[in-house]
């Protein structure tokens, strides 16, 4: 089975997961939330995040992750995978 099929997103106003604005203040911070409130319930989420973390999708919340959260995750992993063992 497709981890989307999975998803508890497709119940949800696919709007909700691409808050327009800022994710630091007012009307989208609140929608980040709501959304990310909607990945924490969900049995698709670490695939979903594995999913945004390969292709790159530039906006939304996927797997309960900004844009900005995956660039942080991202670098994190780079960083660590040059480190001397």
């Amino acid at each position: 089975m497709d981890w989307r099929e999975l998803a508890l997103c497709r119940y949800e106003d696919p709007d909700l997961f691409f808050p327009i604005g800022t994710l630091t203040s007012g009307p989208a911070l609140i929608q980040t939330d709501e959304a990310k409130a909607v990945c924490r319930r969900c049995p698709a989420m670490r695939r979903c995040l594995a999913w945004a973390l390969t292709t790159d999708p530039v906006e939304g919340i996927w797997g309960g992750t900004t844009e900005g959260e995956r660039r942080a995750i991202r670098r994190s992993t780079a960083e660590r995978s040059r480190s001397p063992v």
